[in-house]
């Protein structure tokens, strides 16, 4: 009987620490699994709310917010596909996903989307004023997510 195949999904953005959670995954996680998926999971953030009427921004400044978004999904995903292809693992299959919107929800929403197994972040290991103030998207993921929730901390230098 052959086994259903384990979905890992990874949030990745332009941290140094999502990408080492990435390296991280691929290391102890995925290296030498059977019939495994890796899902990179980017969130471009949600596009800025004016009070002011929308129409007074010119189409190219529009075309230009929404180009530079998919630039730098594309630039964080590279990065990503960068560090799974210095691992030699023969087995992992990969699937890119973009989101826009609040991370933490966006997440949530792909892990119960997706029905991933396992959900890895990387944590940017802020204090507790700062946590509370800007909130924690890997705290939130812990509570909410329909998976196992693996928040990897980078070592201090």
């Amino acid at each position: 009987m052959e086994r259903k195949e384990r979905k890992i999904m990874v949030g990745v953005d332009e941290s140094e620490e999502s990408m080492f959670a990435l390296s991280w995954c691929i290391t102890n996680l995925i290296a030498d699994t059977p019939n495994v998926k890796l899902v990179l999971l980017y969130v471009k953030p949600p596009p800025p709310v004016h009070s002011f009427n929308v129409a007074w921004y010119s189409s190219h400044a529009i075309l230009a917010m929404e180009q530079h978004g998919k630039d730098l999904a594309n630039s964080v995903m590279e990065r990503a596909e960068a560090i799974c292809k210095d691992f030699k693992t023969t087995n992992m299959k990969k699937e890119r996903v973009v989101g826009c919107g609040d991370a933490k929800d966006v997440i949530c929403s792909a892990v119960q989307k997706l029905e991933a197994d396992t959900l890895v972040l990387g944590t940017h290991g802020y204090g507790f004023f700062k946590r509370a103030l800007i909130g924690s998207v890997s705290d939130y993921c812990a509570k909410h997510a329909e998976c196992t929730v693996v928040v990897v901390k980078q070592p201090c230098p």
